[in-house]
C-alpha cells in the first residue's frame, strides 16, 4: 500500500483488532517467544560466511540449525534510521525517520497512522515486551529511534518478567563492532588481515581491521550466553531467534554508504519445528522482513500497510529488489539511494558535487579516516581505489555486477553495454520514490537542522569534537547556498 493511501486509513482501532481474533485464546497458550539479537555495526564476516580469521562457534550452530538468507540488506547503513525501519517493518524514507538522530525532542514527530511498533502488536495480543543490553540483560537496551514513542513501549529489560506461561518477545541489543573488543581466546593477528582492495595495505588499517573481526568473536561469545540461558530456561523449544546486525562495519566505505561494506547484512532465522534445519535462502531479503516474520510466527495478521514481508508462510513472496537509502547523518548532510536487483547494484548520489567522505565529525574521529585522509594529502591514495574517497565531484549515478566485480570496484554506468540495465534500475527507483513519497526528497528545513545539532552538541562533553562539528555546519551551509 502506498503511503498517502495508508495515511488516509487512519489507525484508531488497529490493534484492538488482534485481541479479538477467532481462535485466540487456544492458540495463546503455545505461541512461540520471539528473540531478536541484534549487533552493531558488523558486516558479513562470521564464520559460517568463511570469514578465515574468526571463530564463531555459536553463531554458526545457529546457522547450521536454522535457516541462512545470504542476501540480506539493512534499509538504512546507519543506526537510529535503521533501526526505526526495523521497528515498524517501514522503510524509514516513507515515515519521515531518514535523518539520523532527528527529533530528539526539538521537533514533534509522530509516527503516522496507522503506523505502530512492532512491541505495539505484540503487546496487543498478550506478549511481555522487553529491550535489553548486551547478553544479560540487566539494563535497557538501545531505542535509537527518530519518533516519538510511549515510555511505555517495552515493559523490561529482560523476560524475566513474563507471567508464567506468559510469551515474550525479547530485543538483545549487542554493541558488536562499535567497539572494537579484544577480551577474545585467539586474537586476531594485523600480520593476519587481509584487507578488502578497496582500502591500502596500512598498519593501521590492519589493526583496526583486526580489532573488528575480534569484536565478532566477541559477539559470538555473546550470542553463546543467550543461547544457553534459553536453553537452561527452558525456552528453546518454544523460541524463534532471529540474529542480525543493524548495518555494515564503521569503516570508509561502510557504515553510512551504500557499497556491500554497509548495507550486506547477516542474517539467521532459527526455529526448531517451524522451519528447515540447515538451508540456505539466497533471495533478496530487506532488513525490515524480520518484522512481518516475526509477527507471522506469533499468529499476528501483518498490516495491510506495513512494508515489511513474512519471510515464511502462505504470505511470504520474493522481492525483485531491495533498496536502501542513506540521508543526513549527524551534521553531514546526503542523500544517497540504491537498488540492489539480481547481481546489479545501482546508486545514485544526489549531491555528486561533495565528495564520498563529506566532513562527518563521527567518522573523521576514528582512526581509519585519519590515517585515510594523511594518506592521500601526501599523494600515496593516487591511483587507488580509496582515493575516489576524497575526489569530487562524484558520478551522479553508479553500476556495479557484484557477479563479476564482488568489490564495486568498477562502475558500469557510463559502459554502453550496460545502458538497458542502467535505465532499467534507474526506472526501479523512480518509481519506488514516487509509490513510497520518500520522504527524503523535501530537504531539511534549516530550522529544524540547527535546533537537532543543538541538541546534539549540548549532550556533547568534548570542546574538540563540538567545534569540529561547527566548522562541518558552516560547510554544510556553504555548500547548500552553492547548490552543492
Amino acid at each position: 500500500m502506498r503511503r498517502r493511501t495508508f495515511l488516509k486509513t487512519g489507525g484508531a482501532g488497529a490493534l484492538s483488532l488482534f485481541c479479538t481474533s477467532a481462535g485466540f485464546a487456544e492458540e495463546k497458550a503455545v505461541r512461540p517467544n520471539i528473540v531478536w539479537i541484534v549487533a552493531e555495526d558488523m558486516s558479513c564476516h562470521f564464520g559460517y560466511q568463511d570469514e578465515p580469521l574468526v571463530k564463531t562457534p555459536h553463531v554458526d550452530r545457529l546457522a547450521r540449525e536454522g535457516v541462512i538468507f545470504d542476501a540480506a540488506y539493512v534499509t538504512c547503513p546507519v543506526c537510529s534510521p535503521s533501526r526505526s525501519a526495523l521497528i515498524t517493518g517501514m522503510y524509514q524514507t516513507t515515515i519521515g525517520a531518514h535523518n539520523h538522530r532527528s527529533f530528539r525532542g526539538t521537533i514533534k514527530h509522530d509516527l503516522p497512522a496507522p503506523v505502530r511498533t512492532v512491541p505495539e502488536y505484540f503487546k496487543a495480543t498478550g506478549y511481555y515486551v522487553c529491550n535489553g543490553t548486551d547478553s544479560e540483560a540487566k539494563s535497557r537496551g538501545k531505542t535509537d529511534y527518530n519518533f516519538n514513542y510511549s515510555s511505555n513501549l517495552y515493559d523490561g529489560a529482560g523476560y524475566e518478567g513474563a507471567a508464567p506461561g506468559q510469551p515474550f518477545f525479547m530485543q538483545f541489543q549487542l554493541s558488536g563492532g562499535k567497539f572494537r573488543k579484544g577480551n577474545v581466546e585467539h586474537p586476531v593477528s594485523p600480520d593476519k588481515v587481509v584487507l578488502p582492495p578497496y582500502y591500502p595495505d596500512d598498519p593501521v588499517m590492519r589493526e583496526d581491521w583486526a580489532q573488528y573481526l575480534n569484536s565478532v568473536m566477541y559477539v559470538d561469545q555473546e550470542l553463546g550466553k543467550i543461547m544457553a540461558r534459553l536453553e537452561t530456561d527452558g525456552h528453546t523449544k518454544n523460541t524463534v531467534v532471529f540474529f542480525t546486525t543493524d548495518h555494515g562495519i564503521s569503516h570508509a566505505r561502510g557504515k553510512q554508504f551504500l557499497y556491500e561494506e554497509g548495507t550486506h547484512v547477516p542474517l539467521v532465522v532459527w526455529a526448531p519445528g517451524r522451519i528447515p534445519t540447515g538451508s540456505v535462502r539466497r533471495e533478496l531479503v530487506s532488513h525490515i522482513d524480520i518484522a512481518a516474520t516475526s509477527l507471522h510466527f506469533a499468529g499476528i495478521p501483518v498490516p495491510a500497510h506495513m512494508e515489511s514481508r513474512p519471510l515464511f508462510g502462505p504470505d511470504a513472496r520474493p522481492r525483485e529488489f531491495v533498496i536502501s537509502a542513506r540521508d543526513r547523518c549527524d551534521e553531514t548532510v546526503e542523500r544517497l539511494r540504491s537498488v540492489r536487483r539480481g547481481t546489479f547494484t545501482y546508486i545514485r548520489n544526489f549531491y555528486p558535487e561533495r565528495p564520498h567522505l563529506q566532513p562527518n565529525a563521527y567518522k573523521d574521529d576514528k582512526d581509519i579516516v585519519i590515517r585515510l585522509r594523511e594518506l592521500y594529502a601526501e599523494g600515496k591514495l593516487a591511483g587507488h581505489p580509496a582515493e575516489r574517497l576524497f575526489t569530487a565531484p562524484r558520478p551522479r549515478e553508479e553500476l556495479y555486477d557484484r557477479g563479476t566485480d564482488p568489490w564495486e570496484l568498477t562502475n558500469l554506468a557510463d559502459d554502453p553495454a550496460h545502458a538497458q540495465t542502467l535505465g532499467e534500475l534507474r526506472g526501479v527507483l523512480d518509481n519506488w520514490i514516487r509509490e513510497t513519497n520518500d520522504q527524503g526528497q523535501t530537504p531539511e528545513a534549516e530550522a529544524a537542522y540547527d535546533a537537532d545539532m543543538a541538541v546534539y552538541m549540548a549532550r556533547k562533553n568534548e570542546p574538540e569534537y563540538i567545534e569540529t562539528m561547527r566548522k562541518n555546519i558552516a560547510q554544510m551551509k556553504t555548500w547548500a547556498k552553492d547548490g552543492k
